[in-house]
């Protein structure tokens, strides 16, 4: 699925990735700082690594060896960020369809209406961003994710900034995610009880290096 073994250094920090994803829910623990939000942003092509080779569904998207670099609109891959990220001028059923409709309909693997019902947004589809609770945003941002029809979900701390009454209420979403749409997810967090929820199989990113917990 997903095979990535690269270097990324940016000043005096070094990020050293040898993984090879598998299963269905990875999920990446780690300390604010260690690296975390560095690996999805190379993953996603957001940031470039300095040497080494991401592949995925056995499709190159870099090698420095061949100059290979898949911008990151062709990788199939959605990055969920801390922040909602909502365009604050459109309601929720704008910014829904804004990723959907980027998509050809033969390339769709999910459905507006399906996605509105699996996230319970339907009553919300007409309010602006700024209406929102804070858990009401971030299940939008997600299914904007989901929208763009990605074949792997990237989450960078997508609870962060959420009291617990609120977490408890995105988290059972997340679960619906993986058990009925089939879709591989990377989620990173410092939170280890969230990766226990979701019940991942979890690495843990120290010091720049990737290990088994």
């Amino acid at each position: 699925m997903l095979k990535c073994n690269f270097q990324y250094q940016h000043a005096d920090f070094m990020l050293n990735v040898k993984l090879e994803m598998q299963q269905q829910l990875l999920g990446i623990v780690g300390a604010s700082g260690c690296g975390k939000s560095t690996l999805l942003k190379n993953i996603v092509g957001l940031l470039k690594p300095t040497h080494g080779t991401i592949q995925f569904n056995q499709q190159i998207l870099f090698d420095s060896q061949q100059k290979i670099h898949v911008p990151m609109h062709q990788r199939k891959i959605a990055l969920i960020f801390q922040n909602a990220l909502l365009f604050p001028h459109m309601n929720v059923q704008q910014n829904l369809c804004y990723a959907e409709k980027l998509i050809p309909q033969s390339e769709r693997k999910f459905q507006f209406n399906e996605i509105i019902a699996l996230l319970e947004l339907t009553h919300l589809c007409q309010r602006k961003a700024h209406q929102l609770s804070g858990g009401e945003a971030q299940r939008v941002s997600i299914g904007r994710a989901l929208l763009s029809s990605p074949h792997l979900l990237l989450l960078d701390e997508p609870l962060t900034g959420l009291d617990h009454q609120l977490k408890q209420q995105i988290l059972p979403f997340l679960t619906r995610i993986k058990d009925e749409l089939d879709l591989p997810m990377i989620y990173v967090t410092h939170h280890l009880e969230e990766l226990k929820y979701l019940k991942a199989d979890i690495l843990q990113l120290d010091q720049g290096q990737l290990q088994h917990r």
